[in-house]
């Protein structure tokens, strides 16, 4: 029987958008949307950031159907 290999995890690279707020350093992923979190070191900044965007995903709600339709869609910015 032959195994399967296991995938190695997708990474991706966001822009880390961070400035310090007194003693915390606070920060976004600019490229998310209400991805933000906070620590007292960058280095901690950057795991809870890294937690923060794990939680997003995993909430994501799977989607109800294959059978999409598509259509422009004008936006004023």
């Amino acid at each position: 029987m032959k195994e399967m290999a296991m995938e190695a995890p997708l990474e991706r690279h966001f822009t880390l958008e961070y400035w310090k707020d007194e003693e915390w350093y606070v920060g976004r992923i600019r490229e998310i949307p209400g991805v933000f979190s906070q620590g007292e070191t960058l280095k901690e900044l950057e795991e809870n950031i890294r937690d923060a965007y794990g939680l997003m995903i995993a909430e994501e709600a799977p989607l109800p159907t294959t059978n999409f339709k598509t259509k422009d869609l004008a936006v004023q910015v």
